[in-house]
């Protein structure tokens, strides 16, 4: 949070939505003069009880005088936050400052008292604890580190909100109260306990939109066709279990059906609650709308209206103030301009979406920020669906549109605990809180697959889209989420390959790959695949075009016995004019084969050729849902031959078998899921973050107070950056300024020969191969005639900036840099230094703060690596010393958030030790917030 240069002056960064524990959202905001009636209705709308909790004593009303004290604030020693609904208020939290002595006390005093109340119908739903956390993140701001209250025995609910916290605390009794002191210096449980909330609550504000007991479609239009009428109608067909409503305010005055459906003319005339509203009309009556479903309480919006933040300026003021008006009344949103939501889940049933079919129900969540792709996605898997044992389908759905409240982070956080999904398919077209992203990814793809494609990744987001700005490449973005265990693929094609694959098999214990089929030139291409993947393929098994079934369950029994082998790939070009009866046959060959053995994976390249293509038509792959007699309404039409094949019905809990109509598909798809399981067994062991005893961070933090108190933001020079890496152990080799050849001796002698003598301006600075660097000068002839060189070559010395640096040992150049990412974080690179790298873009990432398996793994991920490690019979550098300076790099940043960049350029790794030969910090104030504040929403 920014400090207000007016203690007086209204801290609006102070506001915040927020959701609760049941998945409800609260505004957060500070109490002012002009909230006295809201106060005094607030508080008679408290039981007794809770009064006399607060006030240790019977309280019915509050006095004018109360009124007053409880709503003029200064901001800094007396601070009010209130919690409304509605614009009411439904919870309160103050702080006042105290000294020692418990009396009112200004700055420096840094602790106060702190005291909650909450309206009775409101209590068990977490208002408390989120008050709590924005109440502690104001007091760190105004220099409080010390909350103190007193409690009455009694009252074990208010109790357990403080002791839940996850603070150090410690409890007194005396008199009859307890009194709890807690510092207000986030702890590693504090974070803990606030992640826990924040995953519960908006798991639990996105499960109440995908499974709602209520929906009403408003919009929905008296003549067929629109897109009010059509989303009825899919969630009509798909037989939705829950109670349905048609709402047109222009409805006939005594029509009460629409399409066998109960209509109204506002969800206001519904008699009954509404879960969720599909709001279909046009954007100028959206509002009126909201205010509608706010005072009936409805819980949730899918708007799938257009024109909002995707036309154009205006539209994006008025989808912002549609996600201010739904937020007041406790509303969480799913688009505007969405396609919608679907529940495959029998106990649902729900297709709340333009899509006229239901997909079949299974095990993959699926989310798509644009409505095409979404499509697209449902398409390609009601068409790939089918596979060798059986089919595979998906749980639910989620087409968010311009996502300007729910997001993929937000539905993440949903399908992590999810029963009904094993894998998570996303389409992302921006990532509005990538830092968040990838904590919950990481979380997530420890449990459960997650594949990411990305659109959009070399031009700027959709225009719907409000998305922090990122400093960043794409490929560094990417990195940072495979860091995270994301599943990175990079077309809608591989999306499905991969999820179709992780959906069905078992994830490889390693890269060693048996690939055996009854077509030599097909097993070869294979072969080849495998390596470009960094797979281990072993020499295909060629079982000749006159293998039988029996010879594919045989020889697959073979390979998936065989514990030099993680997974096989079958290939198979059936015979020509053969019918569908011995594709049955094959399919179930491999199934009880690999039945036998179900801890391997197992994928199918299938050529269909001549009359097979046929007698696919009618596979399982596109029949209707059981139960059904008639095509699909729409279906997608039949899928190209390639990409279907014959299927048998599975045992219960058998492995499907995927199919891919081409070898470099398939073996691209158990490629991903091979670094996938090798990120699954690193996550179990995750590192630590190593401490060393000569870390000296209070000595840093003043020194950063007293540098950041002469600017907003600045950059070093080069003795502040030496003495701040200091106090984290990098020590900077000296770089003395010879501005005449006299000086340059005279440094010479001061740093002991031999010595380099290097240009450093702008142009020149890191350019080695431009030859403004001479290294190994031996003595002061060397030096002076090199000194001569130079300004001959490249100018007088006020444009070469000259500087003389001693000798350090040789080893490889390398560059290690640190960079506070407005949207991603803190991130820490590394690469070889040089034209070639940079030309490569050889460059690891690795989000702060670093483990030590992190910092071996970023050592070594580079493509350049070979050359650390002894390449062509060089000697190999110090690794260990390099990953110890990274780890300190990463622990400055981490420590102290003000520190926004470092460079150490470069840095020479020896056989023995390093030298960090040139360094820069640049320092800025720490931004307003970060992922270790309070629980919010994006405001976009």
């Amino acid at each position: 949070m920014q400090t207000s240069p007016d203690r007086h002056e209204y801290p609006a960064h102070w506001e915040a939505d927020v959701v609760l524990r049941d998945g409800g959202t609260a505004r957060i905001r500070p109490i002012t003069v002009d909230d006295a009636d809201r106060l005094v209705s607030f508080y008679e709308q408290v039981s007794d009880e809770s009064k006399y909790y607060r006030f240790f004593a019977p309280y019915p009303r509050l006095s004018a005088k109360d009124v007053h004290r409880f709503t003029h604030h200064d901001f800094v020693d007396r601070v009010g936050l209130a919690a409304t609904v509605g614009g009411e208020f439904i919870a309160t939290v103050r702080y006042d400052r105290i000294g020692a002595d418990g009396t009112p006390a200004s700055a420096p005093a840094d602790e106060a008292e702190v005291a909650f109340l909450v309206q009775d119908a409101h209590q068990g739903r977490g208002v408390a604890s989120a008050l709590l956390e924005h109440i502690g993140a104001v007091a760190r701001e105004r220099g409080i580190r010390r909350f103190a209250a007193e409690v009455l025995p009694a009252n074990t609910k208010m109790i357990k909100v403080f002791t839940d916290a996850g603070y150090t605390q410690k409890r007194s009794f005396e008199d009859g109260v307890v009194r709890l002191e807690f510092d207000l210096e986030p702890t590693d449980r504090s974070l803990a306990v606030q992640y826990a909330r924040e995953h519960r609550a908006e798991a639990r504000s996105v499960q109440r939109l995908l499974a709602p007991g209520s929906v009403a479609v408003i919009g929905a239009g008296r003549s067929p066709g629109g897109v009010g009428r059509s989303v009825l109608g899919n969630i009509r067909d798909a037989g939705y279990s829950g109670r349905l409503y048609a709402v047109n305010k222009a409805l006939p005055e005594g029509q009460k059906e629409l399409d066998g459906v109960p209509a109204h003319r506002s969800v206001r005339d519904i008699d009954g609650p509404v879960d969720l509203a599909v709001v279909a009309v046009p954007a100028e009556h959206v509002t009126e709308v909201v205010t509608e479903c706010g005072e009936h309480g409805v819980q949730g919006l899918v708007v799938v209206s257009a024109g909002y933040a995707e036309s154009g300026p205006e539209g994006r003021e008025r989808q912002r103030a549609l996600v201010r008006h739904a937020r007041t009344y406790g509303m969480r949103i799913i688009g505007p301009n969405a396609f919608g939501i679907i529940n495959t889940s029998p106990r649902v049933r729900l297709n709340a979406s333009l899509a006229p079919e239901v997909p079949r129900p299974g095990r993959i969540g699926l989310f798509a920020q644009s409505g095409a792709i979404g499509i697209a996605l449902l398409s390609r898997l009601h068409r790939r669906g089918g596979g060798v044992t059986g089919v595979t389908g998906v749980s639910t759905f989620v087409s968010s549109g311009n996502r300007a409240d729910v997001s993929g982070n937000d539905v993440l956080q949903y399908w992590y605990e999810d029963p009904d999904t094993d894998v998570v398919l996303m389409y992302l077209e921006s990532i509005g809180n990538p830092r968040k992203f990838t904590r919950l990814a990481r979380r997530t793809a420890a449990a459960k697959p997650l594949v990411v494609v990305q659109g959009a990744r070399h031009g700027a987001a959709p225009q719907g889209h409000a998305v922090r700005a990122t400093r960043l490449p794409h490929a560094t973005v990417s990195a940072l989420l495979r860091q995270a265990g994301v599943i990175r693929v990079d077309t809608i094609t591989e999306l499905v390959d991969a999820g179709l694959l992780l959906a069905r098999q078992p994830l490889p214990a390693g890269p060693r790959v048996a690939i055996l089929g009854n077509s030599e030139s097909l097993g070869l291409l294979t072969y080849d695949a495998c390596l470009a993947e960094g797979l281990r393929p072993h020499p295909p098994q060629d079982l000749t075009t006159a293998a039988s079934a029996a010879d594919f369950h045989a020889a697959l029994s073979r390979a998936l016995a065989d514990d030099r082998c993680d997974a096989v790939v079958v290939t198979a070009i059936p015979a020509v004019g053969e019918g569908s009866v011995g594709d049955a046959a094959l399919a179930e060959a491999l199934r009880s084969a690999s039945a036998a053995a179900p801890g391997k994976p197992v994928l199918v390249v299938h050529v269909e050729l001549g009359g097979l293509a046929e007698a696919l038509s009618a596979a399982a792959s596109t029949a209707p849902q059981t139960g059904s007699d008639k095509p699909p309404r729409n279906a997608p039409g039949p899928a190209p031959a390639t990409e279907r094949l014959p299927t048998t019905d599975a045992p219960e809990g058998a492995h499907l078998i995927p199919a891919y109509p081409a070898a470099e598909r398939a073996v691209r798809a158990l490629g991903q899921a091979v670094a996938y399981a090798q990120w699954r067994r690193d996550a179990a062991e995750p590192g630590k973050v190593p401490e060393y005893e000569d870390v000296n961070e209070r000595g840093a933090a003043a020194l950063i107070d007293g540098l950041l108190a002469r600017g907003q933001g600045l950059t070093l020079g080069t003795d502040e950056t030496c003495d701040l890496l200091g106090h984290y152990g990098v020590q900077v080799h000296r770089a003395l300024p010879a501005p005449t050849p006299d000086a340059a001796a005279e440094a010479a002698r001061d740093l002991g020969y031999p010595v380099a003598l290097k240009a450093t301006a702008p142009h020149l600075r890191h350019r080695a191969d431009l030859g403004g660097v001479r290294l190994d000068l031996a003595d002061e002839e060397q030096l002076r005639r090199s000194y001569a060189e130079l300004t001959e070559l490249f100018g007088p010395p006020e444009e070469l900036r000259p500087v003389v640096q001693r000798m350090a040992p040789r080893g490889v150049d390398v560059v290690v840099r640190a960079v506070i990412d407005p949207a991603a974080g803190a991130v820490l690179s590394f690469g070889l230094a040089g034209a070639a790298s940079q030309l490569l873009g050889d460059t690891a990432h690795r989000l702060i703060p670093v483990t030590d398996r992190e910092a071996n793994s970023l050592v070594r991920s580079i493509r350049t690596a070979p050359l650390l490690f002894g390449w062509r019979g060089s000697a190999p550098a110090d690794t260990r010393a390099l990953e110890e300076l990274l780890l300190r790099v990463s622990r400055l940043v981490d420590d102290h958030p003000e520190v926004v960049a470092v460079t150490l350029e470069p840095v020479v790794v020896a056989s023995h030790g390093l030298s960090v030969l040139g360094a820069s910090v640049r320092l800025a104030h720490p931004p307003a917030r970060d992922d270790l504040g309070p629980r919010t929403l994006p405001a976009y």
